[in-house]
């Protein structure tokens, strides 16, 4: 059943419709032309909007139903108003879609298959001693060392980054940057790009703040440094007061 408020002005009979379908409340089929944020085998960053302290909790996932955290797939019991990532998944006993904080269920079930320097994307799950632990194109664990970033990361935040380094234990070490000439060449275009927008100069410098750098260019403090070194020794650029300029 697709319920009226969910069907176009204009639709007819015979048109075809793009829908999601999942069980409503008493457990009968239903569509609706509203997309979710996350779908069944998908992780994401979801906000409670209720917890009932004997029972789950309920998760805006962007569909006119809330989805249902049970308390038995809470890793730690969830509060109203905080923000969590979860696995969706299909519950076998009930058939109904539900949400899990118990990642590590749904992650490294295969051997991973990515390369050193490979591009992957990101979903930062949560932090640690030694930097972050990210969830790596939706299968795997990974790691992002302090050491390698300026600041601190949103958890929940989804962003690009490199595999650095697959260890004898199957374990991933992550990057936010490419390593060596792959990760310079690209980067050296992108500061010569931004330096003729601005007109030949820009008040960024090996002295700028990790912070601005990493705002402005998406780049480590590090790899900027990097990038500026080679376009220097290129004599592409030049070193001004407080910034850097194009040698023309």
């Amino acid at each position: 059943m697709l319920p009226g408020r969910y069907i176009p002005k204009r639709a007819g009979p015979g048109d075809d419709l793009d829908v999601f379908i999942y069980l409503d409340s008493e457990d009968r089929l239903v569509a609706t032309t509203e997309t979710p944020h996350a779908m069944v085998g998908d992780f994401a960053f979801l906000k409670v909007v209720s917890a009932l302290p004997q029972m789950g909790a309920f998760l805006d996932w962007g569909l006119g139903k809330d989805l249902f955290l049970p308390i038995r797939e809470q890793a730690h019991r969830v509060r109203t108003g905080e923000w969590v990532v979860v696995f969706i998944r299909v519950d076998s006993q009930s058939g109904r879609i539900v949400a899990t904080t118990r990642l590590e269920r749904h992650l490294n079930a295969v051997e991973s298959q990515y390369s050193e320097g490979q591009a992957v994307r990101l979903l930062i799950a949560s932090e640690t001693e030694l930097g972050y632990k990210a969830i790596v194109e939706n299968t795997h664990w990974g790691l992002l060392y302090r050491t390698d970033f300026c600041g601190p990361l949103a958890i929940g935040r989804r962003l690009n980054g490199y595999v650095r380094a697959i260890r004898p234990d199957g374990k991933i070490d992550l990057s936010l940057d490419q390593a060596g000439y792959q990760r310079v060449a690209p980067l050296t275009r992108q500061i010569l790009d931004a330096l003729e927008a601005a007109g030949g100069r820009l008040e960024f410098d090996d002295q700028s703040a990790p912070e601005a750098i990493r705002a402005t260019f998406g780049m480590s403090k590090k790899a900027f440094k990097q990038a500026l070194g080679s376009l220097y020794r290129e004599r592409r650029i030049d070193f001004a007061n407080r910034g850097i300029q194009l040698v023309w």
